[in-house]
């Protein structure tokens, strides 16, 4: 086996050489472009992966923007510029916190609703194909484990 360093004589590295972040990307890269390229198939190609993960973090009854970004592993900032930029294209919208009025909620707006169930199909037909590459025992073995690295590592969920 060669080291990590090791290429090839074309310059890539073999698939056996690949370190667990690159596996790990590497699967959730093709989901993301599955995904994508589903949704500017059906007219939503105006969603960037930026702005994709903060959206998914929203709550179904609203989210404040600092949970929004603790979520999403961002600055308020950049949640609240990702947040701006998905009110302009119509996925969400700003409304008071019956909770406490000086607050504001990030709901999903109808266009965003629509959004869901286009992703929620192109990430079933995903896990049914890995499903059938890996067999069922491993598939639930794979979920299983990574269930338990995001309980390790994900403080809001």
């Amino acid at each position: 086996m060669t080291s990590p360093s090791t290429v090839t004589a074309v310059g890539a590295r073999s698939s056996a050489d690949a370190s667990l972040p690159a596996l790990l990307f590497s699967a959730y890269r093709s989901m993301e472009s599955k995904i994508f390229g589903a949704l500017h198939q059906v007219g939503y190609d105006d969603v960037t992966p930026a702005q994709a993960r903060v959206f998914r973090v929203i709550q179904s009854d609203g989210s404040r923007l600092t949970d929004i970004a603790d979520a999403a592993h961002v600055t308020k900032q950049t949640a609240g510029f990702l947040v701006d930029q998905l009110m302009r294209a119509g996925y969400v919208t700003r409304v008071p916190d019956p909770a406490d009025a000086r607050a504001r909620l990030i709901k999903i707006a109808p266009r965003g609703a629509a959004v869901i169930p286009v992703a929620a199909a192109v990430v079933a037909k995903a896990e049914a194909d890995w499903t059938a590459l890996l067999g069922s025992d491993r598939m639930h073995t794979l979920q299983e484990i990574l269930q338990t690295l995001w309980d390790a590592t994900e403080p809001m969920h």
